[in-house]
């Protein structure tokens, strides 16, 4: 029989005479719960020498006797295992803890409050003892975050306090970053050795270099990025597996009305990771459209609805789709244009596929509030089979009909005729066609972007814009 989880790993092996040669910087963790704790064991066992600090006598003295104050596998041994080797401590004095170190972890409770949000108070009151401590020392100090909290609260809540506290200054005295942690609660210890990601985000070089360092033995992908972004980093992973196990939870209870093993049909839909589990499909952009996506996610709203089976959360997903389109509708209006030119109306690129396209509906509500409509599509060929389509089209999606009745006289013969002809260009394809009709467009010609036409935004570019950018 294997014992053996298949989500263990080898703790990995130190040199204890390298380790001394490192000049490692020490840690201190605030905070000794499930993050807390796990991340002072394990770095401790990777060389660091760890002070944790909790406002609880209960959790200091188990971890002082290297016994865990929480339920977790292999987290008593690597404690025990730090403590034999002197390389951890526990405290409730945060600010001697704050003192002894050079790198602090704050990993306090955000619980949430009456009214939704996150509530700061923890490490609101983490960071103000933070920075009485810093005041009474003089060497560079890293304070990093690494509990759930909404963008900016690094930057303008952790830092100011820091620093209103300790009178120093952000980068020159002290740097802040977020670090999220992605570790699962009971395999906690194998993901902080096998990390999904590294994610770094801080306030200045130097900051930024100390922490990216600490994960060097276990990952050597660190992925750096803005505070901000590093803070909605984690948001947006818990969403998703929330997300993901609403979904599934959706399926088994509509396949159970249908007298369907869901076990059976999630185990095969599973295992496609080329489009399932991958990039695809996640990327922000324009709404979703096609032959398959929209008709099908109305034929199993309507399936479930039938067999009187709540799904709100499928249900939903044509609300939001269409949602997108009219917040395109939204930032167009706003520009107070008349000409409207698109680049692209097919549903996707390298396709001539006119059904359900989002630009289509979008063109459709930009009519009929008075816009002048212009396009240009390479892939729009008016033969029988595009003659068909927009029969198709005029037939399923009757708020169109008016621009199928049309889009052949809007046709213009190519991306420069397009661009001369308008006074917003609304870009559907990311193509490298269309990145050099707007790379060329006249000076101060405004683009709305719905596809993501670069990787780097244009700098100090006010005429350009995106839908989710």
């Amino acid at each position: 029989m294997n014992l053996v989880s298949k989500d263990f790993v080898a703790l990995p092996a130190i040199d204890a005479v390298a380790v001394a040669q490192e000049g490692k910087p020490s840690i201190s963790v605030i905070g000794l719960g499930y993050v807390g704790a796990v991340s002072c064991a394990c770095l401790a066992h990777l060389g660091f020498h760890m002070t944790g600090v909790d406002v609880s006598l209960e959790k200091v003295r188990l971890v002082k006797e290297g016994r865990s104050p929480i339920v977790e596998e292999r987290l008593g041994e690597l404690l025990a295992e730090g403590v034999r080797l002197g390389r951890i401590d526990a405290t409730q004095n945060l600010v001697a803890a704050v003192l002894s170190t050079d790198v602090t972890f704050l990993s306090v409770g955000t619980p949430t409050a009456p009214d939704g949000s996150c509530d700061l108070t923890y490490v609101r009151q983490a960071s103000r003892a933070i920075g009485q401590a810093l005041a009474m020392k003089d060497a560079f100090h890293v304070v990093v975050l690494r509990c759930s909290v909404p963008p900016g609260t690094t930057l303008d809540c952790v830092a100011v306090e820091v620093a209103a506290a300790s009178g120093k200054t952000l980068g020159v005295d002290f740097g802040v970053a977020f670090n999220p942690e992605f570790l699962r609660e009971g395999v906690a210890v194998a993901d902080f050795y096998a990390p999904p990601k590294t994610v770094v985000g801080a306030s200045d070089a130097r900051t930024e270099q100390i922490v990216a360092s600490i994960y060097g033995a276990v990952d050597k992908k660190i992925q750096l990025c803005s505070i901000p972004a590093a803070e909605m980093v984690k948001y947006v992973d818990n969403v998703w597996h929330a997300t993901k196990v609403a979904f599934g939870n959706e399926i088994g209870r509509l396949c159970k009305s249908l007298d369907i093993d869901s076990h059976e049909v999630m185990n095969i839909f599973v295992t496609d990771t080329k489009l399932h589990l991958s990039p695809y499909y996640l990327k922000p952009g324009f709404a979703f459209g096609g032959s398959c996506l929209p008709k099908e996610v109305r034929a199993v709203a309507h399936l479930a609805e039938a067999r009187n089976v709540d799904l709100p959360l499928i249900q939903s997903l044509g609300v939001t789709n269409h949602r997108h389109i009219a917040e395109a509708a939204r930032l167009i209006e706003s520009l107070n244009v008349k000409r409207v030119g698109f680049l692209g109306v097919t549903f996707k690129p390298a396709t001539d596929d006119l059904r359900e396209s989002p630009t289509l509906e979008l063109m459709a509500m930009l009519e009929a509030k008075g816009a002048t409509l212009r396009v240009y599509d390479p892939n729009l060929r008016f033969n029988d089979n595009l003659k068909g389509q927009i029969a198709y089209v005029r037939h399923a999606c009757p708020s169109q009909a008016r621009v199928m009745d049309n889009i052949e006289a809007m046709c213009v013969a190519d991306a420069a005729a397009l661009t001369e002809d308008c006074d917003v260009v609304v870009v559907s394809h990311a193509t490298d066609e269309f990145r050099a009709a707007v790379a060329a467009r006249r000076p101060g010609l405004p683009v709305v972007d719905l596809a993501r036409l670069y990787k780097q935004l244009p700098d100090n570019d006010a005429s350009y814009q995106g839908i989710a950018w």
